[in-house]
């Protein structure tokens, strides 16, 4: 495995070291290998590009434990990740200690280093290859290095942007970080540059034998769509692109993954609520057979019932992130009413004042969880969620206080917010077998989010208007968020909202389908609302008798929502070593 350098200097510039547990290199006795030597046998030129890959990162559960979506089990173990994120404070020495993912700059420009290396030496490379073979691993080294540099971004804002290999004598006294626009600007062409290769086996809509996590065409534009979103998103907007730049490449996007077999989940089977809970279940590696909607996912296959589980389980662990009352108050009633007035959800400060929407008459305080949206049930165990499914007794989850998965705040493996999650969590799980599910990078799905959030916003539009995004194939922004919807078994949107109206639908919309993906992380620092995780609330059950009492409680406000915390520290040592070098101080804001 290449050695992974600590310093922004040396992981640009190291030299490449391997040992022999990567199979697919031929290495010298010595263990090895020269630049020059790798790009002249095929062995070891596929194996360079396969190594391109070891940087990326999958998703974990436990980032809905740093959003408004959950509390976690651990919020008040001393010492935890999340006693750091809820009470104490981070600081940039510690940050990669209690972030999810810890500082991953080093790791992702590492591996934009190796994607360099590998599309700088590939046009003289002398190892037999077929020209569709070169052309269509390339492509994947384009688009890998856009991946990274979308992870990048995301987390760190402006950053570095080198596309070349810069060998041993590079002035990095004039190394600059890049503005977010420019380096959409580069994501973007890596991925044209990717797309314009002829369709082959190495670089395919489809997925053939032994090509699980290989970048695909598919891939290349989601990348496109989720990194112009994030561009024009209130954290990120330089004025390098207009929503009407976003429309047209998010648009492009959904139609050519649209036209290229890809579809939302529509499969039911009997061990599922719903086609939606389901589709969690079903594996993303299949080379599209049945998944059709999953667009690239990485070894994500999770421990939901041990880790995230219910107390009932035999050896349950923990009980995770606990799903917040907030999310809860987001699932609308099956008539497509929301709970709460989304332009003021609480009147007051702590949100134990709920401000109900009056238009909604299905919603019933006394029975809080019926006739809500299926993905409600399909997401989260309440206070009588039918456990068992497909077994005539249907064991009741019991929530309450005393229950058999009763709430508890010194007990993990118990909820603390009078909930846990259920998608992902298939009950058929334990010890013995894990039958549990997977969380997606990218899907479907989140092409159409991201088409409705920029056709609203271009130009003169209004929700309704309907756009030509190909060929004969029309769609409103309203449409796009009615397609993920009706999946769902959802009515349509209302016609005639206004664009803010829209807005909070749509974003609500996506709270809701994307809850526990990881999506909300970026969503909520992307449009600068991470204040909304300051306040976060359960709720506590008591069973007596008949008599069944729903009471909000509030746990203590949360520390890291101030602005800082929109973007990740750099690690003291590099910004150090980049202001001897440079004279500029690298540090993203309020971090120091």
């Amino acid at each position: 495995m290449m050695k992974i350098y600590s310093k922004i200097l040396t992981i640009m510039i190291g030299t490449l070291f391997f040992t022999a547990c990567n199979n697919m290199l031929d290495l010298d006795s010595d263990g090895h290998v020269s630049t020059a030597t790798i790009f002249e046998n095929r062995n070891s030129t596929m194996g360079y590009l396969s190594s391109c890959y070891d940087y990326r990162e999958g998703l974990s559960l436990d980032m809905s434990s740093y959003t408004d979506e959950a509390q976690d089990c651990k919020y008040n173990t001393s010492g935890s990740a999340f006693d750091y994120w809820y009470n104490v404070g981070l600081t940039v020495d510690n940050y990669a200690s209690y972030s999810y993912d810890g500082l991953p700059w080093v790791d992702y420009y590492e591996g934009i280093r190796k994607c360099n290396v590998f599309l700088t030496n590939m046009p003289t490379a002398t190892a037999y290859t077929t020209d569709d073979e070169k052309e269509g691993w390339m492509a994947q080294a384009y688009t890998l290095r856009a991946f990274y540099y979308l992870e990048l971004f995301k987390r760190y804002g402006k950053i570095p942007l080198i596309t070349k290999d810069l060998g041993t004598n590079y002035d990095y006294s004039k190394a600059t970080k890049a503005k977010v626009g420019d380096v959409v600007k580069q994501i973007l062409a890596d991925c044209d540059s990717a797309l314009a290769v002829n369709e082959s086996e190495d670089f395919s809509w489809n997925i053939y034998d032994k090509q699980q996590g290989i970048m695909t065409r598919g891939i290349a534009y989601a990348i496109k769509s989720e990194a112009i979103t994030y561009a024009i998103s209130p954290l990120f907007d330089d004025g390098t692109y207009t929503w009407k730049d976003a429309l047209d490449i998010t648009k492009d996007a959904l139609y050519q993954c649209l036209t290229h077999d890809y579809s939302l989940f529509t499969k039911t089977s009997s061990a599922a609520q719903n086609a939606y809970a389901l589709y969690f279940m079903t594996t993303p590696y299949d080379k599209r057979t049945v998944d059709k909607e999953t667009i690239y996912a990485i070894d994500s296959e999770l421990s939901a019932w041990q880790n995230a589980g219910l107390p009932s389980n035999s050896g349950v662990l923990k009980s995770g992130p606990c799903p917040s009352q907030e999310l809860i108050d987001c699932y609308e009633t099956t008539d497509g009413e929301p709970v709460l007035d989304l332009t003021n959800p609480y009147s007051d400060a702590d949100h134990l004042e709920p401000n109900y929407n009056k238009a909604n008459t299905l919603y019933n305080q006394s029975n809080p969880y019926a006739n809500r949206d299926p993905r409600f049930d399909a997401s989260i165990y309440y206070n009588g969620s039918v456990r068992y499914l497909n077994k005539p007794t249907g064991t009741k989850v019991q929530t309450y206080v005393g229950g058999t998965e009763g709430i508890s705040q010194t007990s993990i493996t118990h909820t603390k917010t009078g909930y846990y999650i259920r998608k992902y969590n298939n009950y058929n799980s334990s010890k013995s077998s894990n039958s549990d599910g997977w969380i997606r990078i990218f899907r479907l799905a989140e092409l159409y989010m991201n088409f409705a959030e920029a056709a609203y916003q271009s130009d003169d539009n209004t929700p309704d208007t309907e756009i030509n995004i190909g060929g004969s194939m029309y769609m409103s922004g309203r449409d796009a968020v009615d397609a993920i919807r009706e999946r769902a078994g959802m009515p349509d949107l209302p016609t005639g909202l206004s664009n803010d109206e829209f807005q909070n639908r749509y974003r609500n919309e996506r709270r809701v389908e994307f809850a526990f993906e990881g999506q909300r992380f970026f969503d909520a620092r992307r449009w600068k609302i991470l204040d909304n995780f300051k306040v976060i609330t359960g709720m506590n059950i008591t069973v007596s008798g008949s008599n069944t009492t729903y009471s909000r409680f509030k746990f203590d406000d949360r520390v890291t929502t101030i602005d800082k915390y929109l973007l990740y520290p750099l690690s003291r040592s590099e910004v150090t070593k980049m202001l001897e070098l440079t004279g500029s101080d690298w540090q993203n804001s309020g971090w120091d």
